[in-house]
């Protein structure tokens, strides 16, 4: 049983109300309808009910102009946005134009005010900070904004203030919907207004708080900057699923105090054992906390931005605290541990497994016999389980990822790297493994990897400090190019020298 609670179920009959007969008795047959998402009425093709698992068809019958227009009589005026809604509930409908403006579909999305998800953010929240959110469409953004403002504004007795641009967080209408508590709402005339909204919100009415829901252009994040600036907490959601994703976005990249390039002295490049043209932050970030959401349940959450924003451009890769609620209501925090980016179909993350921390894969499909072997043939650190919430990547099979099944959507849903391999063959499991560990053949002593990089490590401070070249002890192939690989970044110049067994990684100063 889920730990939160849905706060205005009722709400889903004021939509149903506005449906065509047929339709409303076809919605009315399922159960249950807690699941319900949205309502889609297209032109010319059959009603359909889409669940969080997929779809149901509601008629037979294909949807009729007549059945288009009996619902947009029946709710309020569409924007420029082409967005309607029904006064004082959180449901939203979408329509689709023709090349003449005439509306010829309907996306009519079931929106529910729900209570206690916040819970795994509470303090986080209740601390001060201004807090960026992201994540992927459908995983609670929007709702967690709302009962943020609701807390606050209710049980910390804040001056909270909603920019609300497409009437998503407080409802349609004059009146805001009740799942806002005592927090005040300002809606917004169009989206290219936003900013502008933003800043009026903090000059005319004092907030200690402002929700913003969807930053998405440069003006936005300059207001947000405004806003900050002024010592009001910053509670937003951005366009962009993970921290390196906005990072690399020239237009929010802002948020997060900007990026830009520096060219270095040799002096100072040395000092920072540094390539002489590096990455830096131009100024502090708008937020103090971003956050990931995973899904409904998930959460990675990343303190001290601007160290964290440092570190990255640094090249060390974000370790986020994950936060997770179980079916009980408990919110267990893991340190240092939640994924800073989902990884892609196909992409291998980007991971750096010890002896002290193996990787830790879940299999769908894949042969563990052969997976096992190929562990055992490269002597890499890889740990099969059999629980996912413990893995670090799920490998599957193309022809799983094909079918789609629910397992692996519910995989995707929670954010886990997934890697798809053609076949069960061992030449495609070993090229897996040569994707994620290097091109090892095998003959890598147990512990000479981590040895041989901490040489590295300590030859190129030794070359810094004297200005001289060091040759490092002879290693295999694959170790030595992590070790030309890692000193390269240092912007120092490397070459392989010596024969056979005897062959080594020689360090030159610039």
């Amino acid at each position: 049983m889920q730990p939160y609670q849905i706060t205005s179920p009722d709400d889903i009959e004021l939509l149903l109300s506005v449906m065509p007969p047929d339709i409303r008795g076809a919605v009315d047959q399922i159960n249950p309808q807690d699941e319900l998402i949205e309502i889609v009425l297209d032109l010319g093709r059959p009603p359909e009910a889409r669940f969080p698992g997929g779809m149901k068809v509601l008629s037979d019958e294909n949807v009729t102009q007549a059945a288009i227009d009996y619902v947009v009589e029946r709710v309020g005026r569409f924007t420029r946005d082409n967005r309607a809604g029904i006064e004082r509930t959180l449901h939203r409908i979408s329509a689709i134009r023709n090349r003449l403006g005439a509306i010829v579909g309907l996306t009519c999305r079931v929106g529910r005010a729900i209570f206690g998800t916040v819970d795994i953010l509470q303090d986080v929240i209740e601390s001060g900070s201004s807090i960026l959110l992201l994540g992927p469409p459908g995983v609670g953004k929007t709702t967690l904004l709302r009962e943020s403002a609701r807390v606050l504004a209710d049980e910390m007795n804040k001056r909270v203030v909603i920019v609300d641009t497409s009437n998503e967080i407080a409802g349609d209408g004059d009146v805001p919907h009740p799942g806002i508590g005592r927090a005040r709402r300002m809606q917004v005339p169009s989206t290219d207004r936003q900013h502008a909204v933003m800043i009026e919100a903090v000059e005319n009415h004092m907030p200690e708080v402002i929700v913003i829901d969807e930053i998405g252009t440069e003006a936005e994040a300059l207001a947000a900057r405004t806003i900050a600036e002024r010592g009001v907490q910053l509670i937003a959601t951005a366009h962009g699923r993970s921290l390196e994703n906005l990072l690399q976005n020239p237009t929010l990249a802002d948020l997060l105090g900007g990026v830009q390039s520096v060219t270095l002295s040799d002096e100072e490049a040395r000092r920072r054992r540094t390539q002489k043209s590096i990455l830096e932050r131009k100024a502090p970030p708008t937020f103090n906390v971003l956050v990931e959401i995973l899904d409904r349940d998930r959460l990675a959450v990343n303190y001290a931005l601007a160290n964290v924003v440092d570190a990255l451009l640094k090249g060390t890769p974000a370790t986020p605290e994950l936060r997770i609620r179980h079916d009980d209501g408990r919110v267990e925090t893991r340190a240092g541990e939640g994924p800073a980016e989902p990884t892609g179909m196909g992409k291998v993350p980007d991971y750096a497994p010890s002896k002290d921390r193996p990787l830790r894969i879940f299999t769908y499909g894949v042969s563990r016999k052969r997976l096992e072997q190929a562990i055992q043939k490269f002597r890499v650190p890889v740990q099969l389980v059999a629980d996912l919430e413990r893995a670090d990547m799920v490998l599957t099979l193309k022809s799983q990822e094909k079918r789609k099944p629910r397992q692996l959507l519910e995989i995707q849903k929670k954010g886990v790297p997934l890697h798809v391999i053609k076949s069960n063959t061992v030449t495609q499991i070993e090229k897996f493994m040569q994707s994620v560990f290097g091109e090892n053949n095998g003959d890598t002593e147990p512990g000479e990897k981590p040895q041989a990089l901490f040489e590295a490590e300590e030859a190129v401070s030794r070359v810094f400090e004297k200005g001289l070249p060091i040759e490092l002890t002879p290693r295999s192939p694959y170790v030595r190019r992590l070790q030309h690989e890692m000193i390269v970044r240092y912007g120092l110049i490397t070459e392989s020298r010596g024969q056979k067994n005897n062959r080594r990684v020689v360090i030159y100063p610039f």
